[in-house]
């Protein structure tokens, strides 16, 4: 394809003797005998190159290269000055103002061609650059987006493998719920029935002491073992029984099912009634109550941890943006999807300093921790220790992850971050999640190191404290 050359002068011998030599060469000549129609004629149909004149009646070259330059559609069309203009000043401010060649009139008809050729070879490697550069780019863009759905993959999937000890960690609370609920609706039926006739039999005293020994009841928060609890009521069978207090043995049975133990000479009284046991059965009932409405209370928050551990980690960020997030937030996210395979036989040790927050892709790092505590857990086969440390160290947050399971061999311990390498049974892994955990450390300047041996495992995660805005693919 010939190359197209715009000739500005307002010379008309100057302009056909250079349309001529150029059209010799088999180049597309366009001559323009003015500035201002030079413009126009660039912006309609922007030309490979531009010889222009200087001195011209209305607009200079100087005039014409500035406008030339300061449109996005011309900006990069490399302009050769030919001028009779010979001073090193007029050179200066002809490159000053964008142009990338200057030749002095009278000019030589080889020089002229030779720097015609340089500037058009230069100007078509430039092109070529630009659309490397554009493919490149697109590529990159490709590979950010495939690299985003492979993180999206891994993560549902590995909801996947925790999706059925949510549901049962959710469950649990639940249960708990329904029976705290029967548990309310059954003790107020009675509480209804034997208040009325309590109160008419009790005085204004022993109704004070009815109420204080609710109250102690409440206050008390204390999970006794079976064993404790036995060795607790025959201690109140004991002082009952010194202190002539009728049907010891199951006024002392309710008192330790209401956790009221440890001091019990001020309610001598109350207990001495004739009707101690339909006293402490009411007041057992209303303890039923609110001991309940809390074992609901306390239900609702783990449920509602839980769910909010979900939506953390299903939480999927568009605007690739980083943002400041605390690590060991998305850690204990973690840890409560997790909950139901640690409770099993997992003693989980944390050790967590006070760190600063970090500029960072939190939902990425999620499936970093997802990776390695999961991956722990798998090692583990489900019982063992698994130990967390969060710490500063030098410019950088340490996070180390460690398990005592039976260790990564030697052998096969370079190839673990491989694409597509794993060691699980087919169909329990893809072999992409310790490769993707070091992409996404790399995409936040970060390191990942390993160290193993039989019954201890530590992936250590290293992230800069101060990480700047530095975009990786």
């Amino acid at each position: 394809m010939k190359s197209n050359i715009l000739v500005v002068d307002d010379t008309h011998a100057n302009l056909k003797l250079l349309a001529r030599i150029l059209a010799d060469e088999n180049y597309l000549v366009r001559p323009i005998p003015d500035g201002a129609f030079a413009l126009s004629a660039a912006k309609a149909e922007p030309p490979d190159l531009i010889l222009l004149d200087i001195m011209m009646p209305g607009m200079s070259g100087y005039e014409v290269c500035k406008q030339l330059k300061a449109d996005e559609r011309t900006r990069d069309i490399p302009v050769i000055f030919i001028s009779a203009k010979s001073e090193a000043t007029d050179k200066v401010k002809a490159f000053s103002v964008g142009g990338v060649d200057y030749v002095s009139k009278p000019f030589q008809t080889e020089e002229v061609l030779a720097r015609v050729r340089t500037h058009l070879s230069l100007r078509s490697l430039q092109k070529h650059l630009e659309e490397k550069n554009k493919d490149l780019s697109d590529a990159l863009t490709e590979l950010k987006a495939t690299q985003h759905q492979l993180i999206l993959r891994e993560k549902m999937a590995a909801l996947g493998h925790l999706i059925a000890g949510i549901a049962h960690e959710i469950n649990t609370p639940l249960g708990a719920i329904r029976a705290s609920i029967a548990n309310i609706s059954n003790a107020m039926n009675l509480s209804i029935r034997q208040l009325p006739q309590l109160f008419q039999t009790l005085s204004s005293e022993r109704q004070a002491d009815f109420f204080a020994l609710t109250e102690a009841a409440l206050q008390n928060k204390e999970e006794l073992s079976s064993r404790e609890s036995r060795q607790i009521r025959r201690a109140l069978t004991e002082k009952l029984e010194a202190e002539n207090v009728h049907d010891a043995d199951s006024v002392a049975h309710i008192l330790a099912n209401m956790g009221v133990y440890k001091d019990i000479s001020s309610f001598f009284p109350l207990l001495k009634e004739k009707d101690n046991t339909l006293i402490l059965q009411t007041a057992y009932h209303l303890f039923v109550q609110q001991n309940n409405s809390r074992n609901i209370t306390l239900a609702v928050e783990r449920a509602s941890k839980i769910v909010f551990a979900l939506k953390s980690y299903a939480h999927h960020d568009h605007s690739e943006r980083k943002s400041n997030a605390k690590i060991v937030d998305g850690i204990e996210v973690v840890l409560t999807l997790c909950q139901n395979q640690l409770k099993k036989g997992i003693e989980v040790v944390k050790n967590y300093e006070d760190i600063p927050d970090i500029l960072c892709y939190p939902d990425e790092l999620n499936q970093v921790w997802t990776n390695l505590i999961y991956n722990a857990i798998h090692a583990m086969d489900g019982s063992g220790r698994l130990g967390i440390d969060i710490a500063g160290q030098g410019s950088d947050i340490a996070v180390r992850i460690t398990d005592s399971g039976h260790g990564i061999p030697e052998a096969i311990r370079e190839r673990i971050f491989e694409p597509f390498f794993t060691t699980k049974p087919a169909g329990e892994g893809s072999g992409l999640g310790l490769d993707l955990v070091r992409k996404i450390i790399d995409r936040h300047q970060g390191r990942i190191e390993v160290e193993s041996q039989p019954g201890k495992t530590t992936f250590s995660v290293f992230l800069p404290k101060d990480e700047q805005e530095i975009e990786h693919g």
